[in-house]
């Protein structure tokens, strides 16, 4: 419990959980959203991941990360995020990006 504790007690990593609300990102994808390097954006998902909160799977070159949506804290906090001025454009860029994903997929498979 105390590293899910620790692990919401950062903005940047409440602002990671918001965008992989909708959809899976890279690291890449996640540091572009960031100012900060992407080895403190690497710390960051590694807390996340180690309280539980996301879960990493390495795609290639690439590593995905996704919520845990089983977590209770990610329930939790995503009820939290309707309503915080901070989460809700983040959660609306997620959602926006997984459409565009999908829609991309389809016209993938249209080929």
């Amino acid at each position: 419990m105390n590293k899910i504790f620790e692990a919401l007690a950062s903005a940047p990593r409440r602002k990671i959980l918001a965008y992989l609300a909708e959809v899976d990102l890279t690291a890449g994808e996640i540091a572009a959203r960031f100012d900060m390097s992407k080895p403190a954006i690497s710390k960051h998902l590694q807390i996340l991941e180690n309280a539980g909160l996301v879960t990493s799977e390495k795609r290639g070159q690439f590593v995905h990360y996704a919520l845990v949506r089983e977590n209770l804290a990610n329930t939790l906090n995503g009820f939290v995020q309707l309503v915080c001025p901070v989460s809700t454009p983040l959660k609306r860029e997620s959602a926006a990006l997984r459409e565009q994903r999908q829609a991309d997929a389809a016209d993938e498979d249209k080929k």
